[in-house]
C-alpha cells in the first residue's frame, strides 16, 4: 500500500500537470484523486521511484480523460476556454515550482492545438523537466519518437507564445488603463489600447450572454465593450484587477458574485488578444 506521505509530497506537481492537461480544476482534482486511489492500492515496496510512478499514472489518466473531453468540447456552445484559477490566496499549488507563463489562460488555449499525447509529452519535458527516456516509457514509444513529438509540439506552441512577451508591471498598467477607459466610456482610449487586429474571445458556454465567436479588430471590440458598459452601469457591475492563473487580470463582479474573469496577451504596449470567461460553471461564486 502506497503511503499518504509519499503521495502528498508529489500532489502539487500532479495537480499542476493535470490542470494544464485538462484546463479544468474539477477534472484535474478527479485525476489526482484517482491517482491517489491507485497509489493506495499499490505495493510501495515494488515502486523504485514513487514520484515517477505517480506522474506516470496521473499523466495516463489525464490523456484518457482529455480524449473524452475533446469530443465533448466539439459540441460546446461558442468558444471553449479553460476554467480559470482566480485569486491571490491560495496561489496555484505548484506556483513556486512552475512558471506563471506556463499557467496562463493564453498558454492553455495554445495547448488545445495539441493531441493528448503531444500535450502530455510537451508539458512533461518543457514544463516539468522530465527526460525523454521517462516520456518514452510513459507513452510506450522510442526516445527518438518522443523527442520528435516534443519538438513538433514546441514549435506549435512556443513560437506563438514568445511573439508577445511583457512584464507583469506592463500588464498591470495596461489593465488599469483598460478598466478606467471602460468605466469612463472613453472610446478613443480604448481604441489606442487595442492593437488594430486584436481579438476578443468570450466563453459563455450557452449559460451566460457571450458573443458565440471571437471578435476581431479594435473597433468591433470597443463597440462591444461600450455596449457592455451600458449594461454594467445599469446592473451595478464592478471591475477590478485580480489574479487569474498567476497573472494580473480583470475580475468583473455583480455584488459579491464573480461574473467574469478577463485575461490578456500583450506586447507591453497594446492588447493583442483578450479572453473573457463568463460561463458561471467555470467561475467561483465569490472571491475567496
Amino acid at each position: 500500500m502506497g503511503t499518504p506521505a509519499a503521495f502528498d509530497a508529489v500532489k502539487p506537481r500532479l495537480f499542476g500537470l493535470a490542470y494544464r492537461m485538462l484546463g479544468s480544476r474539477a477534472e484535474a482534482e478527479d485525476v489526482v484523486q484517482e491517482a491517489y486511489i491507485r497509489w493506495h492500492q499499490a505495493d510501495e515496496t515494488t515502486v523504485r521511484n514513487p514520484e515517477a510512478w505517480l506522474v506516470t499514472t496521473a499523466t495516463r489518466l489525464a490523456i484518457d480523460r482529455l480524449r473524452t473531453l475533446k469530443v465533448e468540447r466539439e459540441a460546446y456552445v461558442g468558444p471553449w476556454l479553460p476554467e480559470p484559477l482566480i485569486g491571490t490566496a491560495p496561489a496555484p499549488p505548484d506556483r513556486d515550482v512552475e512558471l506563471a507563463s506556463d499557467l496562463s489562460i493564453a498558454f492553455l488555449v495554445l495547448l488545445e492545438r495539441l493531441a493528448p499525447e503531444e500535450r502530455a509529452a510537451f508539458l512533461l519535458h518543457d514544463v516539468f523537466d522530465c527526460g525523454y527516456a521517462e516520456i518514452a516509457a510513459l507513452l510506450g514509444k522510442s526516445e527518438a519518437a518522443s523527442r520528435q513529438i516534443v519538438h513538433r509540439a514546441r514549435g506549435r506552441v512556443r513560437g506563438e507564445q514568445q511573439r508577445f512577451h511583457s512584464t507583469e508591471e506592463a500588464r498591470e498598467r495596461l489593465l488599469q488603463t483598460f478598466v478606467a477607459a471602460v468605466e469612463a466610456r472613453d472610446e478613443q482610449s480604448l481604441l489606442r489600447l487595442f492593437a488594430p487586429d486584436a481579438t476578443w474571445t468570450a466563453d459563455g458556454g450557452g449559460k451566460a450572454a457571450a458573443v458565440p465567436h471571437p471578435i476581431a479588430g479594435a473597433p468591433a471590440i470597443v463597440k462591444l465593450l461600450l455596449g457592455l458598459q451600458t449594461r454594467f452601469a445599469r446592473e451595478g457591475v464592478t471591475m477590478r484587477l485580480g489574479t487569474v492563473n498567476g497573472e494580473t487580470g480583470v475580475l468583473i463582479s455583480l455584488g459579491s458574485r464573480i461574473a467574469a474573469a478577463v485575461t490578456i496577451v500583450t506586447d507591453g504596449e497594446r492588447i493583442e488578444s483578450a479572453y473573457a470567461i463568463v460561463n458561471p460553471d467555470k467561475l467561483p461564486p465569490t472571491l475567496q
